[in-house]
Order: C-alpha cells, then sequence, then structure tokens
C-alpha cells in the first residue's frame, strides 16, 4: 500500500510572511485600541455617577428625606447616602470607586460633613429639587486631558452629561 501525501502545502516561508503580516496588523491597531477603551472607561462612569444623581433624587423623594451625592477625591471614590443616616448606617448607602486613570471634581462647592469629614456634595431635598449649595457642575477627567463634565440643567432640576463646557 502506498501512502499519499498531499501535492500542495505552505512552505516555511509562506508561514513566516503570515506571521509577519499578523504581528504588523496587531502593532498597529493595538494604541488604537487602548484609547478606544480607556475612552469607554470615562464614558461608562459618566453614566453610571448620572444614574446616581436619578436615584439620589428618586429616593430623597420617596423617603422624604435629604440625599448627599458624596466625591472622595483622595480615595478617588463617591457615593450616596442620607444626610443624616440612623445610628447604624444607611442600610441603602452605595459606594463606587473610580476606574484607574479616572478623577472626579466637583467645581465651585463648599464641602459638607460626610462621615466624618468634609467632602463636596450633590444634596436632593425631599422634594426632588436639588439644593443651591450644590456643585453645579462635576468634571470627571481622564488619561491624555480627555473630561466629561456633569452639569446641573438649566432648570436646575437634574444633572446631564457634557463633552464640553458652555
Amino acid at each position: 500500500m502506498r501512502v499519499q501525501y498531499p501535492t500542495r502545502a505552505f512552505t516555511l516561508i509562506e508561514l513566516i510572511l503570515v506571521m509577519a503580516l499578523l504581528v504588523a496588523m496587531i502593532s498597529v491597531t493595538t494604541p488604537s485600541l487602548f484609547s478606544f477603551f480607556r475612552g469607554r472607561a470615562l464614558d461608562s462612569e459618566a453614566r453610571r455617577l448620572l444614574a446616581l444623581t436619578h436615584a439620589g433624587q428618586s429616593r430623597a423623594v420617596s423617603e422624604g428625606l435629604p440625599m448627599l451625592l458624596w466625591m472622595d477625591t483622595e480615595r478617588s471614590s463617591y457615593g450616596l447616602e442620607q444626610e443624616t443616616p440612623p445610628r447604624d448606617g444607611d442600610p441603602k448607602a452605595l459606594e463606587f470607586s473610580l476606574e484607574e486613570g479616572l478623577s472626579l471634581e466637583a467645581q465651585n462647592t463648599q464641602p459638607v460633613p460626610v462621615r466624618g469629614r468634609n467632602l463636596p456634595a450633590i444634596r436632593f431635598l425631599p422634594d426632588g429639587l436639588i439644593d443651591e449649595s450644590s456643585p453645579t457642575v462635576l468634571r470627571l477627567g481622564g488619561v491624555d486631558n480627555a473630561a466629561l463634565w456633569l452639569m446641573e440643567t438649566t432648570n436646575h432640576v437634574n444633572y446631564e452629561i457634557r463633552n464640553t463646557l458652555p
């Protein structure tokens, strides 16, 4: 019995050329992929922060208590809790950490006492409005000087995400 070998196969040189082309394509696309994912992290964090403003406003109305959306720039975190929590703490309190490389800062605000520290905070009143002493602009910064702005709407009822300052 005779063994039949394929008549056409890839040579070593052809395989090396294909591998070289793949390496060249990956080296060209990798930097743009990294910037894409960094941009997605900034956008995702801005949307989460905006959702937390809606949650704070809804919770203030439904529970009839003022809520604070606080920002701790030193610890790269932010959260939502009752302005005056009960002795055993606020069981519905939320806390989030910023993704690495992102920063959050409140502009034109006076710090308020939160968890034994003075932190900038948005204060949602029981009637659903935003307290006048709350920051009107939050800057969410990313790498490469990218930034998104969380700004109070013109009717001063909630916040929206913007790419630039007006």
